[in-house]
């Protein structure tokens, strides 16, 4: 971990000019995304007026990520990850300026919001992993988990501003929904543009060829023997596909709970992201440290408790401010899982370690369809509260199989990783374990 002090620890790795580059590209894309999640969902359900409606079109974007993102993991590993970059954003632009046009053409129908849902979830399934393992080539070993929460911040910014950029927008006549869309084809444009700076960041060059499906096996072997990660990914699963799918239903909850538009979307959005902000400002100077490894699942835990209490809100003001809350613990949770996943993986095989956790995120666009239909049955209100007491289970139960396993018994981390691994050494953590190189992948 590096030494100094908090502040200089805390944005370490923005000193690193090529890593600089890639945040301030992946702010746009992150703008846009954030504005056109507040959009779709705000026609989503204006077009439907269900939460079932909401839950499909996050269901479009989740399976082809449950279906690919191993692959897009294993494209990330072998092809240079600057262009896969450029031309899967580029693509992503294409898909948000089409609806876009259907909009202002009055044109626009539900289905196509879910045919836009699935193009933009089969290349998130690319971009993610590519993103993340690129992170790992441009910054090293030694600060890599400082860079994946100082991205994980970034994104959280735009949540700030994004929906409540959009909300305000989608209220102008002038601007309307056709208008956000087309800002959210030009923050991905701008990413595009940017990363043109970068260098390809391809792969090391290999001994012997293999198939793409043999370096597919060879992660998931990779990621079997190593119970740390395999644990930081379950607790992943967990969190992401239970509880994160309220991001999905805010619509619901702005409409029919608090009896408020687009503006008050905008800012009960812009509440989750303030407190998303506040977090990873404090955890990014601790990234690196072994207490992100307790810290982690307890925030996920908490998380629970904040979904729970968002169920019992009465009122948009208290609502508000256990939003920030809610926000606040879902993004510490995140960005010190994903750190600590990135931080004790080997280079080679960020792409396909990445692959696996953001696989939490098809889990979520597909438990939001039978969360959505729960909602309508029994009430927004109770679904939260059956969402924050799954997540806590989940949680709990996993660390508890962990400890089962004799991982407690590590003394750095009660996560069953070793002294070696923590310190890199592959060849070491594999012998410590028993475990071949090639067995290990």
């Amino acid at each position: 971990m590096a030494h100094g002090s908090v502040a200089s620890r805390t944005f370490v790795a923005l000193g690193n000019q090529q890593y600089r580059i890639l945040w301030f590209g992946t702010l746009f894309s992150f703008l846009g995304m954030q504005m056109q999640v507040l959009a779709r969902g705000y026609l989503a359900f204006d077009l439907t007026g269900k939460n079932g409606a909401l839950g499909l079109v996050t269901l479009g974007f989740g399976v082809p990520q449950l279906l690919l993102s191993l692959w897009g993991g294993v494209l990330a590993d072998r092809l240079p990850k600057r262009n896969t970059l450029i031309v899967a954003q580029a693509l992503i632009a294409l898909n948000s300026a089409w609806i876009a046009s259907m909009i202002a053409f009055d044109l626009i129908e539900f289905w196509m919001l879910v045919v836009a849902s699935v193009n933009q979830g089969t290349l998130f399934s690319v971009v993610g992993p590519a993103r993340q393992a690129f992170i790992g080539d441009l910054v090293g070993r030694e600060h890599v988990g400082n860079a994946v929460v100082l991205q994980q911040m970034s994104m959280n910014s735009t949540r700030v501003v994004g929906p409540s950029l959009a909300g305000i927008f989608i209220a102008i006549p002038l601007i309307g929904l056709a208008g956000v869309y087309l800002m959210t084809t030009a923050g991905f444009l701008i990413a595009c543009v940017s990363m043109l700076k970068l260098p390809p960041g391809a792969p090391k060059p290999r001994e012997t060829a293999r198939s793409p499906l043999a370096d597919l096996n060879d992660g998931l072997r990779y990621v079997r023997a190593r119970p740390a990660i395999w644990n930081l990914i379950l607790v992943s699963f967990a969190a992401v596909m239970f509880g994160f799918p309220y991001q999905t239903f805010l619509p619901s909850i702005a409409k029919d709970v608090y009896g408020v538009g687009a503006s008050g979307l905008g800012i009960m959005s812009g509440a989750t992201a303030v407190g998303a902000v506040i977090s990873t400002i404090l955890v990014a100077a601790y990234a690196d440290s072994p207490k992100a490894w307790f810290a982690a699942p307890i925030l996920a835990v908490v998380f629970g408790l904040t979904l729970a209490a968002l169920g019992a809100s009465p009122g948009l003001m208290v609502g508000l401010v256990v939003l920030i809350g809610v926000g606040g613990f879902a993004a510490a949770f995140q960005s010190l899982n994903n750190s600590l996943t990135m931080s004790y993986t080997d280079g080679e095989y960020h792409g396909r370690v990445q692959s696996m956790t953001m696989l939490s995120w098809s889990l979520f666009g597909i438990a939001a369809l039978p969360l959505g239909i729960l909602a309508d049955r029994i009430g927004i209100r109770e679904t939260l509260a059956v969402m924050g007491g799954i997540t806590i289970v989940l949680v709990i139960l996993i660390q508890l199989f962990a400890h089962t396993r004799g991982a407690s018994r590590d003394r750095f981390t009660g996560l069953g990783i070793s002294e070696a691994e923590r310190m890199g050494d592959r060849e070491a953590a594999d012998e410590a374990r028993g475990v071949s190189a090639a067995g290990g992948g």
